[in-house]
């Protein structure tokens, strides 16, 4: 047998899970050609044939998903020696954070200097993602989530309660309400809260569909259409403000998120410990600005 390159398994797995090149590129973040040359030589090594390559992408052979749970197996081993690793006495290196794009850009990155200036060692990666990172294969550190996660080797902490409304401009004000129309989030998405808006939507029409926040918040201030949208961001805008209230209150919560194994890895417990402090001093000031 040619020697192995066991990384090229990494590749294959990938592939596996993906089914076509141009997928698996993306997730590795590298061009289509390194993932089909990596796959070869994998195959080539093992003297395997493990991909039918076909049109419409790369099926699996018998042997290929015979070798697909010898290959999740190692993909395990390798996270746990990786963070096994991490558990280091020592308060420098990188940690990464996964959130939602608008977590970091408005609430997470603009506080983030008084972290580097007690850990000037530790280095922030922030991951902004609608997805959510799998952290049982490192794919992040720490994540900060809307959903509660459901595996026993994650654990959560509740950051805070994220408060949403309908906002849009003021000609909505004057446009009777069986007229209005909506912006909501694409099939992509899959936000829970898109199945809240549906119910106040009814029979009414959505406008403009988006797996972005951001896009909904310009495509309300334009007056598009009216959007259900976070207080902390929507509540910046001078151009648009609560149109009409939903029966019930809608709220997201947020979790910091981690896996276990990782809680006491020093630069990810000190990285977790600043995000908490960090989400307590928003939600006592959001909750003081209520009570004036």
């Amino acid at each position: 047998m040619n020697s192995i390159d066991w990384d090229d398994a990494r590749y294959f797995l990938v592939l596996s899970r993906q089914g076509t090149l141009s997928a698996a590129a993306r997730t590795l973040k590298v061009d289509h050609t390194t993932v089909a040359r990596r796959v070869t030589r994998f195959e080539k090594a093992l003297k395997m044939k493990l991909f039918d390559r076909m049109a419409r992408g790369w099926t699996l052979t018998v042997q290929g998903r015979e070798l697909t749970a010898q290959a999740v197996l190692l993909e395990t081993h390798m996270q746990s020696l990786s963070r096994f690793a991490l558990q280091n006495p020592s308060l420098s290196g990188k940690v990464r954070v996964s959130a939602p794009p608008l977590i970091l850009s408005e609430l997470v990155a603009p506080h983030l200097v008084d972290f580097t200036e007690k850990y000037p060692q530790i280095i922030f990666e922030l991951i902004g993602e609608t997805r959510g990172a799998d952290l049982a294969r490192g794919e992040a550190d720490i994540a900060l989530r809307m959903i509660e996660p459901r595996s026993s080797e994650l654990v959560a902490r509740t950051l805070w309660d994220v408060e949403y409304d309908l906002y849009g401009t003021s000609k909505w004000k004057s446009i009777p309400a069986a007229e209005h129309v909506f912006i909501g989030f694409d099939e992509s998405t899959q936000h829970w809260m898109q199945a809240q808006l549906d119910k106040h939507v009814a029979d009414r029409r959505y406008v403009f569909l988006t797996n972005d926040i951001g896009s909904m918040l310009h495509a309300a201030s334009s007056g598009m259409g009216i959007a259900l949208l976070p207080h902390f961001l929507a509540e910046k805008q001078q151009n648009i403000a609560p149109i009409d209230g939903l029966i019930e209150p809608v709220t997201a919560r947020l979790y910091l998120v981690m896996h276990r194994d990782l809680r006491r890895a020093p630069r990810v417990r000190a990285a977790a410990d600043y995000l908490i402090k960090l989400f307590q001093m928003i939600a006592s000031a959001n909750s003081a600005s209520k009570a004036q």
